[in-house]
């Protein structure tokens, strides 16, 4: 059974819930030790002033607070131990907000929460209000020294407690260059959107986590136990020369694309697409004529349709004058 991070309880109202805290993820990263190429030797790092370079030992490192450039407030453990808040050991519920309020980015942490001892029946009695309510509740914990706001979410067996980040730690999207609101401003037409939609219904199928791996970290791994086996342990790959650089282009038919997406998942995607394709020549076919030219407009361009044959004729008529004068040139030399 995992160990609990966390004892305490939910409190909102007169309503006191026994918890414990799981931690509801795992790190699967690649754990890689740098090393020296020439003799693989691990690779350590020193502390060091940065002024005279002289190696620094802990028991003369302090922590301070760079208030102005090259300017510090020297902050000491008691310092930092008096501004911590005190551990409560309870959630405090603030609020209950609907969940599509809180914007993904605002979400940091997953943790399990388990009943306690004796709170079976009012844990199930918040979960299932949560759940009919289409609610999230948000509120304050302190979990070892540092206060976190978190979100408490209905799952399907139990109730989640996601760390929040505080709207100070997001930053906004100025200064990104991102596309304008809708599909008209953006230049989307009506037959990319379609199509479009047509691929996102064509590849829609039920969500299995199961079935989604880690590629990378699995290829890394076999590649380890590959090199493990031929006795290469200490032999460096070096990146291959014959690899293509990807194609790159600023024009991209979207149409084009959209079409080739749908006919290669085939059935319904390419029926979807035939449907769509359909449609669009219906539209072209319904298409307002185009307006009629003036009479003035008219006389001007049959007036300059008479005139390039005249122009044609008159710049070949004096190419062959000039290649006449200069054969009568050579022929005199």
């Amino acid at each position: 059974m995992a160990r609990s991070l966390w004892k305490g309880a939910i409190s909102f109202g007169l309503v006191h819930i026994p918890v414990d805290l799981y931690s509801a993820v795992k790190e699967n990263d690649l754990d890689l030790t740098m090393l020296d190429k020439r003799d693989f030797s691990p690779v350590g790092f020193k502390r060091y002033n940065k002024s005279n370079n002289k190696e620094v030992s802990w028991d003369n490192i302090v922590k301070g607070y760079e208030y102005k450039s090259g300017e510090y407030v020297v902050l000491s453990d008691e310092d930092l131990k008096r501004a911590n808040v005190k551990a409560t050991q309870t959630i405090d519920i603030l609020a209950f907000v609907d969940f599509s309020e809180v914007p993904l980015t605002f979400y940091e942490t997953p943790y399990y929460l388990a009943p306690g001892r004796g709170g079976d029946k009012v844990y199930a009695l918040l979960r299932e209000t949560l759940r009919k309510a289409g609610k999230i509740a948000i509120a304050t914990v302190v979990i070892r020294t540092k206060q976190h706001l978190c979100a408490l979410v209905a799952g399907e067996e139990g109730i989640i407690m996601n760390t929040l980040r505080y709207a100070d730690e997001i930053r906004d999207t100025e200064g990104l260059k991102l596309p304008a609101k809708g599909t008209k401003a953006a230049g989307i037409s009506d037959k990319e959107l379609q199509m479009a939609l047509s691929l996102v219904e064509g590849m829609s199928e039920e969500w299995h986590p199961e079935q989604y791996h880690n590629t990378y970290h699995d290829d890394v791994l076999k590649l380890v136990e590959q090199k493990i086996a031929a006795k290469q342990t200490k032999t460096i790959t070096m990146p291959s020369k014959d690899e293509e650089a990807a194609p790159s282009g600023n024009v991209i038919d979207l149409v084009a694309l959209l079409k080739q997406s749908l006919g290669a998942k085939g059935g319904k995607g390419k029926a979807a697409a035939e449907d769509v394709e359909e449609e669009a020549e219906e539209e072209e076919d319904v298409a307002p004529p185009k307006p009629r030219k003036s009479a003035s407009t008219a006389a001007t361009s049959r007036r300059t349709t008479a005139r390039a044959p005249a122009k044609t004729a008159a710049k070949s008529a004096a190419k062959r004058t000039t290649a006449t004068k200069t054969a009568t040139r050579r022929k005199a030399a």
